[in-house]
């Protein structure tokens, strides 16, 4: 077995994750409804506004500190999440001119210090991000968001209740997409020097928490903001405790002694031992997929389609559910086949190991006459599962087709970096395939971002400059179709050709399993990638 995942110092990080528990433990847990969380990323996400640490640093900090015109309500777990009204109580495009968007915003919202949110303050904030121009631009925060948001040609403040926002095309799925955007506080921001630096130190939104201290890489305090809009809303806790332990069995040590109260993502090893000790360990659907992503790029062996089918059928899902403690779900293609949108494919995602050597055998390809691929894969991050022992179990797998696979083991954050600048950039250094766990919520972020030709890097997340004019034109009419059904049957139609075409290896879809001490009260695990901490309380 070729890999690089033993270099990886998982000891080193133990110790410092350890460390850093009792710290934080000797610091913020003396009040009795303190919540301490180990997340899986090894940095403390960027409180700026778009955060970075993908989605894992949306569901902490992004939509905890800050909010979004247009939210998800994240109050089930029997139910998908639906869009609702965030900052915005109501929105429509304009019946004569689809291109136009009319906003209407919660009036009275103010942010952590004190300021009105307003249409102005939106303005502000997408400058931030798509105007390079304006003195608020920051680099990082457009990094995050601007793919988000392809199309928004220019936005307006109509009045201080009132936003225009206007798209370079008609855009049906603009509501989904302004769902990741949150807004900063532009007085904020003015207040602490005009410095995004300085503003991480001293963040304000409008969210339902308000940061109390920020040390990256090892912690952040969240306390309830007692002047939210929303009193329904005002978290129950006295605090709540962010801390990165990306490496899963230190997550578990920390639980197990005490010394945090909830964890992220177990180890399918773990999960049984750690109901046996009397932890809860809660888990739901959500749009979620974890496949490589292939790289189209002259050369690469995964423009061969035959290539592509044979990977497919040579990974043991089933076998890899067990190593997961049964927390996954087989894929078939990027959405479930209970989706609507899955259509009727005519390839049968399988582990079919004849099938799959006789396709590679047509190839010229054997486990005696073997390709190498490279593959960036990272040891841990958001919705990454347990991104290392899949992966071997995958290597495992391409091995008995004749594909030998080499690792490029990254930090979570700069796999993303890559992931955003695309498999042309230097720093890809000749990897076929990345390792990133999708959002699968709507059809921009689940189809659409990942093989518009159009939306590669700079302008988007076509990581491998895939390329083919009939995908792209019915890309546009999913974009530009205002009428449900229709839309969902073009929809189905890119999904079966996903799928027919093996455009992805298709691995799992997540069920976010998450470990914690049964003082843990109130908590409701939404069928989304983001939840909702307000409702959570601690026993004493």
């Amino acid at each position: 077995m070729t890999s690089s995942l033993s270099g990886h110092p998982q000891r080193h990080w133990r110790r410092i994750a350890i460390g850093l528990l009792l710290c934080a433990a000797a610091g913020c847990a003396a009040a009795a409804g303190t919540l301490r969380i180990a997340m899986t990323s090894s940095d403390i996400p960027l409180p700026n506004g778009q955060t970075d640490q993908g989605a894992e640093g949306q569901r902490f900090i992004g939509f905890s500190l800050f909010e979004s015109l247009v939210a998800y309500d994240l109050s089930s777990a029997d139910k998908p999440s639906q869009l609702m009204p965030g900052l915005a109580t109501e929105w429509k495009v304009d019946g004569a001119d689809k291109t136009r968007w009319i906003f209407k915003l919660r009036p009275n919202v103010k942010f952590h210090d004190g300021s009105l949110f307003t249409a102005e303050s939106v303005v502000w904030n997408l400058d931030k991000i798509l105007n390079p121009n304006a003195e608020q631009f920051d680099p990082k925060q457009s990094a995050q968001g601007k793919g988000r948001i392809p199309t928004v040609k220019s936005y307006k403040a109509i009045n201080p209740d009132t936003l225009e926002i206007v798209t370079s095309e008609p855009d049906a799925l603009l509501p989904y997409q302004l769902a990741l955007i949150v807004m900063s506080s532009p007085a904020q921001w003015q207040k602490v020097g005009k410095s995004w630096d300085a503003f991480l130190k001293a963040p304000a939104g409008t969210g339902p928490w308000k940061l109390q201290s920020y040390v990256p890489r090892e912690r952040a305090v969240l306390i309830p903001n007692a002047g939210y809009w929303n009193p329904k809303r005002i978290p129950r806790l006295d605090a709540m405790v962010l801390l990165p332990v990306p490496d899963a069995s230190a997550r578990v040590a920390a639980l197990r002694s005490g010394q945090v109260d909830w964890i992220e993502a177990p180890p399918g090893e773990s999960i049984a031992a750690l109901k046996a000790a009397g932890f809860n360990i809660t888990s739901n659907v959500y749009p979620h997929v974890w496949p490589w992503h292939f790289s189209r790029l002259e050369g690469s062996p995964w423009n061969d389609i035959r290539i592509r089918k044979a990977a497919n059928l040579a990974i043991d899902r089933e076998g890899m559910k067990q190593l997961l403690g049964g927390m996954m779900l087989s894929a078939k293609g990027m959405v479930p086949p209970n989706s609507p949108w899955f259509g009727k494919p005519s390839f049968d995602i399988k582990y079919d190991l004849p099938a799959a050597k006789a396709l590679m055998a047509q190839a010229g390809i054997s486990k005696e006459k073997p390709i190498t691929v490279r593959a960036i894969i990272s040891p841990s991050g958001s919705g990454q599962m347990q991104p290392q022992l899949m992966n071997e179990f995958i290597q495992q797998n391409l091995a008995e087709i004749g594909i030998n696979v080499e690792f490029d083991v990254r930090d979570w954050n700069a796999l993303l970096a890559n992931w955003r600048a695309g498999a042309k950039d230097p720093g890809t250094k000749g990897a076929a395939s990345t390792n990133s766990s999708y959002f699968s919520q709507d059809p921009f972020s689940a189809l659409i971002r990942h093989l518009d030709s159009r939306l590669v890097a700079p302008k988007g997340s076509n990581w491998g400059y895939y390329s083919d004019k009939e995908m792209d034109v019915m890309f546009d009419r999913i974009r530009t179709e205002f009428d449900p059904k229709a839309q969902l049957a073009t929809i189905q139609k890119v999904h079966e050709k996903y799928v027919n075409e093996a455009l992805f290896l298709f691995v799992a879809h997540d069920v976010g399993p998450r470990a914690m001490s049964k003082k843990v009260k109130g908590f409701v695990q939404a069928q989304n990638w983001f939840q909702d901490f307000t409702t959570i309380s601690m026993d004493k």
